[in-house]
């Protein structure tokens, strides 16, 4: 059973449940029988992972609690990139559901945008509580319409720092003129300049080479996916930015979903409930262990006065928020408690 848990450490009561989930029994039709829904996710195929946690618990979840259907995971992007998957989805092919960052979705809805917003979240309740509540629900609404159903919103288990392979930040002003990698998104490419560094755009898979010789100072990114992609080997230094919080979705075809059955659905969305409060619960716990992990891998740890950078920050979220049409959604997340 030891082999099956995440390899950092994980409280008991999400230990028993994760076991649990792992030993379910398996249902009496036969698997032949079953309409298997593929999920997609662009991370590592283990349980260290954010999204293949999600993907883990709600199949184990789904075989166990259904005679119709099964389900199959497809990690690292075993699919294609998260944009043709989800196009792929739109159109009731390839992939049935996908877990990712909710940034590629505002390739099909322009008002995702505002949940992916610089120094937008407090903490991870203040983001939880908002999109358990209006906000998530409108932006639910408005993914509908693209073709998309979405059966839980999730987390990244960490705040995305800045990483830098030789030079340490301590201040703001160490970041000026710095290569930074960002993914290829105009919002995030505009924070990181905003932040005095050079926006560097860039594919996933091209960071640790690029690191590696010299081609980028730095990324910004979660501890935990530092630790899991072993970017340690490669950089010296993270700095506590917490710049962006989040959020992650767990969505589906549309198509797909209108094919099930009231109790089918019923089904997938317990499922889907389970996996995301298995990856809530664990991603203050995963974020914590991973800077702890990092640190006795050698790396470097600053905390950055980020005061200059929220003040700044406040505009930007307000001229975002307006090109996507989102003010009101922006002027709820700052009204929740």
């Amino acid at each position: 059973m030891r082999s099956l848990l995440p390899r950092f450490r994980t409280q008991p009561l999400l230990a028993a449940l994760l076991a649990t989930a792992a030993l379910a029994v398996a249902p009496t039709a036969h698997a032949d029988d079953k309409k298997e829904w593929k999920i997609s996710h662009s991370a590592h195929g283990d349980i260290t992972s954010e999204h293949h946690i999600v993907a883990w618990v709600f199949k184990n979840y789904l075989e166990d609690h259904s005679d119709t259907l099964s389900a199959r995971i497809y990690p690292s992007s075993a699919l294609g990139d998260e944009r043709a998957v989800f196009e792929a989805m739109q159109l009731g092919a390839g992939a049935t559901c996908a877990v990712a960052g909710t940034a590629i979705l505002n390739n099909f809805s322009k008002r995702v945008g505002v949940i992916d917003l610089p120094f937008l979240w407090k903490d991870y309740d203040h983001m939880n509580r908002a999109l358990d509540g209006k906000v998530g629900d409108e932006i639910a609404a408005d993914l509908e319409k693209s073709g998309f159903k979405v059966l839980a919103w999730t987390t990244n288990w960490g705040a995305r720092n800045i990483v830098t392979a030789n030079k340490a930040i301590n201040t703001p002003e160490d970041l000026k003129g710095l290569k930074i990698r960002t993914i290829q998104s105009p919002v995030y490419v505009e924070t990181i300049n905003s932040m005095g560094a050079n926006a560097t755009p860039m594919s996933f898979g091209e960071v640790y080479t690029s690191m590696q010789t010299g081609v980028l100072d730095g990324f910004e990114h979660g501890s935990a996916v530092v630790v899991t992609n072993k970017f340690y080997e490669v950089a010296k230094n993270l700095a506590i930015t917490n710049h962006f919080l989040g959020p992650a979705v767990f969505a589906c075809s549309l198509n797909e979903w209108n094919k099930l059955s009231d109790a089918q659905k019923k089904v997938v969305m317990d499922g889907a409930k389970l996996a995301g409060d298995v990856n809530r619960a664990l991603a203050p716990i995963r974020e914590q262990e991973a800077l702890e992990f990092l640190r006795a891998k050698g790396m470097t740890i600053t905390t950055v006065d980020t005061t200059e950078f929220r003040e700044k920050a406040q505009g930007l979220q307000d001229k975002i928020a307006k090109d996507v049409g989102g003010t009101e959604l922006l002027t709820e997340i700052r009204a929740v408690q």
